[in-house]
């Protein structure tokens, strides 16, 4: 009986490989045929004694993942063969050499770039699942192609996975949401970014994805009556004009319908866009967007359009690649259609995004939006110092925004994502501006750094040699590439005050008759219970360690009975190596909770369904009866959470409030002497470290009062700066108010 199972596997097995070939999208030579035929067959051999949790034999699950990369993501003979060796490395004794010297160096690569991203895999923290992701994202440098036979390996688990136990699969399927849909959408694979979309919704929320697929079988029958009514108007005037052409109705993505509801707050009975109608047309390159432009009229002319919600990405094309024209009109029966216009090249690039962007390039010089994405990518993971989970978050962002198109000075157009400010305009242009932006102009006026730009919008950046960034900058961007350069300047800023704070504090030493030593450096960050020697000097540096504190250092230095002790303790071993002591970075201590953009400090709890501890993502959830709970960002209940009630979801991060800035108001009151207000602000700005926000003078009848707001990094300056505006001739009071 086994035995006629097998043979029957065997011959289902033969017919997969020929669909395999019949179904390339790449015309295949016979060279590409005899590589395929060879790994098919080392696949075979080497996945024969394993089965999957289905019970079929392994083999169909490379065969299919091959079937994905040839048909719909479309490549070539290199990546269907390194698909189906895509588990050889990891479950079997085959290694990476073994396939080098079997194939070539390019397959052997890809497989082992493959074989990175699935060892890392197997993790269940957030920190480590974002390490895993910038791991995989990384390998873009090498190959792009591994990211996208990823993808479809991706895609044929999500499409298996019903025997899995339940708690895999939604751990599988929030993944998929979490990072593989965006990338998909990011490389142009607009047909697998659905599908994985919609079986991560099957998985993470069942009874919504069931109701909706139900709703959409009822209401079938009626959407095609209502395309089919639309399409005949609107072909009986396409043949008019003697345009080659075909029409099909697509309906929308069960994920898509999903975010509609929750987004608008509306039944599925409410939302109206269920399906739309494309028309694909044949064109030659010269005539595309003159055909576009022509349907476009044949089609308002039957139906009115909605000129709000008019997408000509034929002009702009998307940076994915994606070109189209989208028309919102309104149908019979008072209903909104969609109707997208393509030529079959855009509709071929829109379906199978890397692969045909490449086949329709030819040669072109002009840069394409994937490759200036791509470079920008690589620019980002190359100066990436960032922890995985910002540079993941940072990442998504870039994966999945929207675009808008905003003109230089000069009038050269340049994409940026949609929520992008005038400080993200700048550095999109080149880093060094960036970096000496004094100010923006947007449309010839004045702007904020955090201006949010329109499409349409002309920007012009005024730099200067003097200015640097400041951490409030962090919170005017929201591009990956601006942060990371924020970050890197900062860091290099805050080595520059260590360095300041290492002589400082070498001074104030001597005064209190210590010498600087290793020895000396090391017992004062474990005084001070810090990480390490740059903590230490930092802090020195901008005056968060007083010189009182090192008083009482030096005095229990001094003392002999504790000293005594000490060196007894001494020969247990160190909580802090001399190797972590003198590490080259700044630590974060966190040990404060902000809430929303404004960095609010509220009351919370701690949730205890996963027990955050300082560092970690969080996110602020406004519950009825408790209050504000923190909950992980990773945390088993925050899909549900921000999928059911996102009008709760509060902004939270932990912060290291020594390395934060504060607001202060000083209320200044004295005498109208002569040139007092030039004395005051001399004062204030020949501070260190202080910066003024607004400042308010006022004199009468010989009396003056003052209101300065500054931002400083702690106390200590604070103070100092009171006792110097306290010295100047003619103030009577300093005081500081607290708003509440």
């Amino acid at each position: 009986m086994i035995e006629i199972d097998l043979e029957k596997e065997n011959k289902a097995i033969a017919q997969e490989y020929k669909e395999l070939l019949r179904i390339s999208y790449q015309t295949l030579t016979d060279e590409d045929k005899k590589l395929i035929r060879k790994a098919f067959d080392l696949a075979v051999d080497a996945h024969k004694d394993q089965r999957r949790k289905s019970g079929e034999a392994y083999i169909f699950h490379p065969i299919a993942v091959a079937k994905i990369v040839a048909s719909e993501i479309g490549l070539g003979s290199t990546s269907i063969a390194a698909a189906l060796l895509h588990d050889v490395v990891e479950d079997t004794e085959i290694t990476v050499q073994d396939i080098e010297k079997m194939f070539n160096p390019k397959l052997a690569q890809i497989v082992e770039g493959l074989t990175k991203i699935a060892l890392v895999q197997k993790d269940l923290n957030i920190s480590m699942q974002a390490e895993n992701f910038r791991k995989m994202i990384l390998t873009l440098n090498d190959d792009v192609r591994v990211i996208l036979i990823k993808l479809a390996d991706r895609l044929h688990n999500m499409q298996t996975m019903d025997s899995m136990r339940e708690d895999k699969q939604t751990k599988i399927a929030s993944e998929t949401l979490y990072i593989y849909a965006p990338l998909a959408h990011r490389l142009g694979l607009y047909n697998i970014k659905s599908k994985l979309e919609d079986l991560g919704l099957k998985y993470t929320e069942p009874a919504i994805y069931n109701e909706i697929v139900s709703k959409l079988k009822e209401t079938k029958e009626e959407q095609d009556d209502y395309i089919k009514s639309i399409s005949e108007v609107i072909k009986k005037s396409l043949d008019e004009e003697g345009v080659e052409y075909f029409i099909k109705g697509r309906p929308k993505s069960i994920y898509s319908i999903r975010r509609k509801m929750q987004a608008q707050n509306v039944s599925f009975e409410e939302v109206y866009d269920k399906f739309a109608l494309r028309i694909v047309y044949k064109s030659n390159p010269h005539e595309e967007k003159f055909i576009a432009w022509k349907i476009y009229s044949i089609v308002t002319d039957h139906y009115r359009p909605s000129p709000s919600r008019l997408r000509d990405w034929i002009s702009s094309p998307k940076s994915t690649g994606y070109e189209a024209l989208h028309i919102t009109v309104m149908g019979p029966k008072g209903r909104w259609v969609e109707v997208q216009v393509r030529s079959e090249r855009m509709d071929e690039i829109a379906e199978k995004g890397y692969a045909a962007h490449y086949k329709y390039k030819n040669g072109a010089t002009e840069e394409s939006g994937l490759d200036h994405w791509l470079n920008l990518l690589k620019e980002a993971l190359e100066s990436s110092e960032a922890n995985a989970v910002d540079f993941v978050e940072d990442f998504k962002m870039n994966l999945y925004s929207k675009e808008i198109f905003v003109f230089t000075p000069k009038g050269e157009i340049k994409s940026l994502p949609k929520g992008a400010t005038s400080l993200d305009f700048a550095f999109s242009i080149h880093s060094e501006i960036g970096i000496r932006t004094r100010g923006t102009r947007v449309n010839g006026k004045l702007v904020p750094l955090n201006f949010e730009l329109k499409s349409g919008d002309q920007i012009e950046v005024i730099t200067s040699q003097h200015q640097k960034p400041t951490i409030n900058w962090l919170d005017y961007v929201t591009t990956a590439r601006a942060k990371t350069k924020i970050k890197n300047v900062l860091n290099e800023n805050t080595k520059k005050i260590a360095e300041e704070g290492k002589e400082l504090l070498t001074r104030k030493l001597k005064h209190l008759k210590i010498t600087l030593s290793e020895q000396v450096v090391n017992e004062l960050v474990n005084f001070f219970k810090l990480k390490t020697s740059l903590d230490l000097f930092y802090r020195v540096g901008v005056g968060a360690i007083e010189n009182q504190q090192l008083k009482d250092y030096a005095a229990q230095k001094s003392n002999t009975f504790i000293n005594f002790f000490k060196n007894k303790m001494k020969r247990a071993p160190s909580t802090t190596s001399d190797e972590d002591i003198h590490r080259q970075v700044i630590s974060s201590n966190y040990d404060m909770l902000v809430f929303g953009k404004e960095q609010d400090k509220l009351d919370y709890k701690l949730s205890p369904c996963c027990n955050p501890i300082p560092g970690d993502e969080v996110f602020g959830f406004v519950t009825i009866n408790e209050g504000i709970k923190v909950h992980k960002k990773d945390c088993p209940n925050a899909i549900g959470m921000q999928s059911n009630y996102a009008y709760r979801i509060m902004q939270a991060k932990w912060i290291d409030s020594s390395q934060e800035e504060f607001k202060a108001i000083i209320n200044v009151t004295g005498m109208d002497v002569l040139g007092l207000t030039n004395q005051l602000t001399k004062v204030i700005s020949n501070n260190m470290h202080v910066n003024i926000q607004s400042i308010a003078l006022s004199t009468d009848a010989g009396l003056f009062h003052g209101q300065v707001t500054v931002i400083v990094q702690n106390n200590t300056i604070l103070k100092k700066m009171i006792s110097n505006i306290k010295k100047i001739d003619g103030v009577d009071k300093v005081t500081r108010e607290y708003k509440t």
